[in-house]
């Protein structure tokens, strides 16, 4: 029979990857109910796809959070965590693109996207250095721009979504001003943590760069 602390254990080891991939059906709960609500979006229909987008940004911060003080750290954890976040970013920000646009806020559409484009590609990127620092077994841990990043990346998300869905009449009006801050501020972290990350593994892309030396054999 296993221990009682074993199945404890798993227990809290299941919960926390549970926590981790809740994230994935909120945000495509939160992309159905956004792009067939119509507009103006019913409040009900509004107020479950904000809490959704919420409960999306409470389970980032908990899963990791918890595994640590569970002790139930795992490589699945590390590599499921940073997945599911990508999967968040490549639904929300399309579909905020998509909101900007139906409530006639072009302008606006095409700095989100802008956003979209640089979240992505600094994603990518970052992908890439991580990939390259493992041939040189170059620590790929996060560093405290990609916290940073994703600190301030739900927030945006939340401020933007009830910026633009919020349903007339609401108590709590979110200022236009408020919301082009924390844009700005995003992009201004997503920079940030391109250049941190790219002076990280530095040494890594100048020993790649180095043209292949030639085997002597196949020379003459």
């Amino acid at each position: 029979m296993s221990n009682p602390s074993d199945r404890a254990r798993r227990l809290k080891f299941y919960f926390v990857q549970g926590l981790t991939l809740a994230r994935v059906p909120l945000i495509f709960l939160f992309l159905g109910l956004s792009v067939f609500s119509g507009h103006p979006v019913p409040e009900l229909w509004f107020a479950v796809a904000f809490g959704a987008m919420i409960l999306s940004a409470i389970t980032d911060l908990l899963d990791g959070y918890l595994a640590r003080k569970f002790r139930v750290t795992s490589r699945l954890g590390s590599y499921a965590d940073p997945m599911v976040d990508k999967v968040f970013y490549l639904t929300a920000f399309p579909t905020l693109v998509y909101l900007a646009d139906r409530v006639g806020q072009h302008n606006h559409a095409r700095a989100l996207l802008v956003l979209a484009i640089l979240f992505l590609l600094r994603d990518q990127w970052v992908s890439f250095l991580r990939s390259l620092g493992a041939l040189h077994s170059v620590d790929a841990k996060a560093n405290w721009s990609g916290k940073a990043r994703t600190a301030i990346s739900f927030p945006t998300i939340c401020a933007i979504y009830y910026f633009l869905q919020a349903p007339t009449g609401w108590p709590w009006i979110l200022p236009g001003p408020v919301v082009y801050g924390f844009e700005g501020l995003s992009v201004a972290i997503n920079l940030i943590s391109i250049g941190v990350y790219t002076a990280r593994y530095w040494p890594v892309l100048k020993a790649e760069l180095r043209p292949p030396e030639g085997d002597p054999a196949d020379e003459g």
